[in-house]
């Protein structure tokens, strides 16, 4: 049973008799409903009430939209729902993940980059603010993952650290500074991402440390998150097969390859067994590769269940989820203790937020009130500080700071280029017509004094041309080799930008050409500077550079604090929190 007095709930009787009371009066079809977290298909009132009407979910996560859009949604939701419903927001890195005028206050790795963890309580303090004024009341943050892989392109700068006592340390404050907001943190992504380089979103992805190492580690991270009073985690699609063998040596390999949200042995045996983690436990998104191959939907949803996990998230039709998990109850794949323990947590996080001690017109502040709590300046403020405290001088093996127009005059800007399809070019479309970094970087240094041109590659000429020309062109690329001289007489400076989303694939992808300035070869020729304004592991690509920053993210006000610096009117402060180097000795000189 649930012990709802003990942490993270500390319940009174009252609170516990609503409970019991609720779970009582529910038809078998609400307490089924109670186990879904919706993604909303449409802000429409109409839509919003027949989701509540026929699925009874527990919660949601929506998707992006403005403070005003987002408010509007949940009060029609919190006033027409029969039981008050978790929210949630991916807050991440800041206001900006409940709506999308909050705060962008930085990512996690930008901020363990400042060394300073009144940073990572900032970053919590504001998420909270923000997701809590227009209804959010669980937020799917803080990213407690271990960063040991350089390969992994999941949580590339989403989560903290290498470091074990550091990520610990600056989850804690994180915690600390949204919880004050009423805003329960789902620590993710349990049992661990940063190990395997795969993503769970297209593959398996096991954590592949042994026993010793992950109580270690992982281990040792979410111990002191639970001790401290963390209310929930959300489960990834993560195996963790070691584990697996300890509670069973004879495990077959598909049991220690299930993904923890399917498996009894990590959620159950694991994490309320020996951890006694007594919170709530949400599934990572149910359309993910590593959930999704490992059986048949109908299987997979009951057993999510079965295995520990008190939350699904996401339908794939609702229709047909709801079918298949009812049907799992009565299959008795979810067993009636089962259905009532997870209904006991999920009611008893929703009381532990003092849900049910208000009317459904009191749960979200006014709307003038709520609005006014959006995008403070003093907020952005906090970001600025961040930046010009986390960007981080990784290498600088040569002479070059400051850069000046008097030494270099004549500068040219590259962008190398990464993966150009799917999910990062999908984001960078959304970035309308606003300035891009290679843009913005141009207009910065030229008010600076110097003479600035951007590197159009051959492949970028040739697609302007028609296509009888560019085809000839695409053919001639391999060899549009050009003299040194072209560079050493014209440029005094390069600046390599790359601006490559950490994504699936977060790796540099190198043109056809050689011998043209897409690829840093010529830094013994020209004073060279390569900055990565977004993955912090692009120096195992360009091992060859002398010099080499980390910006982080490729938000305006980084790139002015990164030319303040450059210049010499702000010394770098950044520590890198990750191993930049990434492991590889030919990196370092």
């Amino acid at each position: 049973m649930v012990n709802l007095k003990a942490t993270p709930y500390n319940l009174d009787e009252q609170s516990i008799q609503w409970i019991k009371d609720t779970i009582e009066n529910m038809t078998i079809e609400e307490k089924i409903g109670q186990l879904f977290i919706n993604m909303g298909s449409s802000r429409d009132e109409e839509y919003l009430k027949s989701v509540l009407d026929n699925y009874h979910i527990g919660g949601v996560r929506y998707n992006p939209g403005s403070a005003e859009e987002v408010y509007d949604q949940n009060k029609i939701l919190q006033e027409n729902s029969k039981i008050p419903l978790l929210i949630a927001a991916n807050t991440e890195s800041g206001g900006n993940g409940a709506c999308q005028n909050g705060t962008y206050v930085g990512n996690e790795v930008k901020i363990a980059a400042t060394n300073d963890k009144k940073y990572a309580y900032e970053l919590g303090r504001i998420s909270g603010v923000e997701a809590s004024a227009i209804g959010c009341n669980w937020s799917f943050a803080p990213i407690v993952d271990i960063n040991r892989n350089w390969r992994n392109p999941i949580i590339s700068t989403r989560t903290w650290s290498e470091n074990v006592d550091q990520t610990l340390e600056l989850s804690l404050e994180y915690m600390r500074g949204i919880q004050e907001s009423g805003i329960a943190p789902a620590a993710k992504h349990f049992p661990g991402d940063g190990i395997d380089e795969r993503d769970q979103h297209l593959s398996f992805a096991p954590n592949w440390l042994s026993k010793e190492e992950w109580d270690a580690t992982f281990g040792k991270v979410y111990g002191g998150l639970f001790e401290a009073g963390l209310p929930s985690i959300m489960a990834g699609h993560i195996a963790l097969p070691e584990y697996v063998r300890y509670f069973n040596p004879d495990a077959t390999t598909q049991e220690a390859m299930m993904p923890a949200t399917l498996s009894k042995y990590i959620l159950t045996d694991l994490l309320r067994g020996e951890m006694g983690f007594n919170g709530l436990v949400v599934t990572d998104a149910s359309h993910m590769v590593a959930m999704t191959s490992a059986m048949k939907r109908s299987e997979m949803l009951p057993t999510s269940i079965a295995a520990g996990s008190d939350l699904f998230l996401f339908f794939n039709d609702p229709d047909e989820d709801f079918k298949w998990m009812i049907e799992g109850y009565k299959n008795g794949i979810i067993t009636e203790e089962r259905l009532e323990e997870a209904l006991t947590r999920i009611l008893g996080a929703k009381a532990a937020l003092g849900l049910h001690k208000k009317s459904r017109t009191e749960i979200l502040p006014s709307k003038e009130e709520a609005m006014a709590q959006i995008g403070l300046e003093e907020n952005k403020a906090i970001a600025l500080e961040i930046a010009d405290k986390g960007i981080t001088l990784v290498k600088n093996t040569q002479d070059i700071f400051p850069i000046t127009p008097e030494k270099h005059k004549r500068v040219l800007l590259v962008e190398p280029k990464g993966h150009e399809g799917g999910f990062g070019k999908l984001m960078g479309m959304m970035g309308g017509n606003q300035k891009n970094a290679m843009e913005l970087m141009k207009e910065l240094l030229e008010a600076e004094g110097f003479e600035v041109e951007i590197y159009e590659s051959l492949i970028e000429k040739a697609m302007k041309l028609p296509q009888e020309e560019m085809m000839k062109a695409m053919m001639s690329i391999y060899s549009g080799k050009r003299p040194i001289s072209t560079l050493t007489n014209n440029y005094d400076l390069i600046i390599n930008l790359a601006n490559v989303s950490p994504a699936t694939d977060q790796r540099l992808q190198w043109p056809l050409s050689k011998g043209t300035p897409d690829i840093p070869f010529y830094v013994n020729e020209v004073p060279t500077i390569f900055v990565s304004l977004q993955c912090p592991f692009h120096l195992a690509d360009v091992p060859q550079v002398k010099t080499y920053i980390n910006a982080y993210d490729n938000k305006e006000f980084t790139l002015k604090a990164l030319v303040e610096k450059m210049v010499g009117r702000s010394d770098f402060k950044g520590i890198s929190p990750v191993d930049a180097f990434c492991g590889l000795e030919d990196t370092h000189f």
